[in-house]
């Protein structure tokens, strides 16, 4: 009879309880994503999820463009497709035609072969990769962050090795921008020093520079050498028109000036689980845009090698064929103009219940969300006593508003109003 020899336990095993991680604390939810794992533990039929940004139809149900199945449909059904490794990089027609989208075809930077593109996970990823190229190889490691600003940004920076800083944004009295209190914060910022901007539809708030003080920024920063670090997720989801919602982006191009843009197709193609999207670094000159794509090569491959093909191939797809890029703007459209529409019945409808209070920022606000302008004892009663789920800041999605939920919501906000003040 052959011996028994077991494996001796870890004598390390019996410190911690029987776990070497028995010292592990249970992390908190993500205050984002944290939302919907407390929606979808409600049994409550009338609860509704305004919390995460991700678009739903009138009925409530997520939504996959015609488009996006149309073109994986041409990928499915093209026998000399392969699943092999993409280039760090990513997918070169990728890469092109996403610089091309947010520039412009006829960008002096894109004609001059000054910019560097990469396609990264989403927009997240290439704020991440952006994050950690300039931790390296910029002189300056301090990035200016708009106060409020997506959760995730101050994180994604800090762990990518910079010092963030904020500079003022929201007037909460105004509901709208605090342009003045933006200018100072940028003229007193150390030259040289990083500034993320919202090319459009501001998130959390709703609300965004007009073009003149667009121009106003931009005379700023380039005058104290600030660095623009554009965060672009809503291009064409905003005000449903492509162009419009890259002049921002576009006045920083054409100056001539050097810029990081971190593009995402999760919302304005749907594409929100491919993780689809590409950072865009224009420099001075194409030798510099060479030895940039150069070193973003070695932040990229250590950190997840090469970014997937699936979504970059079904955008490059959609954007180099005439026929589905023009589907895909009626389809893109379609969904900005039914949010402005749910903004429109919201605001009728606190207006028709005699809300107390100025509810117009409303329908100023542009974009997939609404920052009402609710505090956090106001949310809570909303979750509590109405169903109503959101982030503690009073931001709502209004991708996932309908018709059938803005008269629930609208007797959720004039409760909340009138009894939680």
């Amino acid at each position: 009879m052959a011996s028994q020899n077991p494996i001796a336990p870890s004598p390390a095993a019996g410190l911690y309880g029987g776990s070497v991680f028995a010292n592990v604390v249970q992390a908190p939810e993500d205050p984002i994503l944290g939302v919907t794992v407390a929606y979808n533990k409600d049994p409550s039929p009338v609860k509704v999820n305004l919390g995460v940004g991700a678009y739903r139809t009138e009925e409530g149900k997520p939504l996959v463009l015609n488009v996006v199945r149309r073109a994986e449909q041409l990928l499915v059904n093209d026998p000399s497709r392969v699943k092999e490794y993409l280039p760090i990089t990513g997918l070169a027609d990728f890469n092109k035609l996403s610089a091309k989208l947010i520039f412009g075809a006829d960008s002096p930077a894109i004609q001059e072969n000054r910019v560097a593109t990469v396609q990264c996970l989403s927009g997240t990823g290439s704020l991440r990769v952006g994050g950690e190229f300039l931790a390296r190889h910029y002189h300056e490691r301090t990035i200016y962050i708009p106060q409020p600003t997506w959760g995730n940004h101050p994180k994604v920076f800090t762990l990518a090795g910079l010092s963030v800083k904020t500079y003022r944004y929201y007037d909460p009295t105004t509901r709208g921008l605090n342009f003045e209190g933006l200018l100072a914060d940028l003229s007193a910022a150390p030259p040289g020093a990083i500034v993320l901007l919202h090319a459009c539809a501001h998130n959390p708030t709703g609300v965004d520079p007009t073009l003149d003080q667009w121009e106003q920024i931009r005379l700023l920063m380039r005058s104290k050498g600030l660095l623009p670090f554009f965060d672009s997720a809503y291009q064409g989801f905003a005000s449903g028109n492509l162009d419009a919602d890259a002049q921002s982006v576009r006045m920083f191009v054409a100056d001539g000036g050097e810029c990081l843009t971190a593009q995402s197709y999760a919302k304005n193609m749907g594409l929100y689980g491919e993780r689809v999207g590409a950072l865009s670094i224009v420099c001075k000159s194409a030798d510099v845009a060479t030895r940039v794509e150069s070193q973003l090569k070695l932040v990229i491959r250590p950190m997840y090698s090469n970014p997937p093909i699936h979504g970059a191939s079904i955008v490059a797809t959609i954007l180099k064929d005439r026929e589905l890029y023009h589907e895909w703007t009626i389809e893109l459209k379609a969904m900005a103009d039914r949010i402005i529409n749910m903004r429109q019945q919201l605001f009728d409808a606190l207006r028709a219940r005699g809300t107390p209070g100025d509810w117009s920022h409303i329908i100023k606000q542009i974009g997939m969300f609404t920052f009402t302008g609710l505090n956090t004892e106001q949310v809570t009663f909303m979750t509590k006593e109405y169903h109503i789920y959101m982030t503690s800041d009073g931001r709502i999605s209004m991708a996932g508003l309908s018709s059938k939920t803005v008269p629930h919501l609208t007797d959720a906000i004039h409760a909340a109003v009138t009894r939680m003040k």
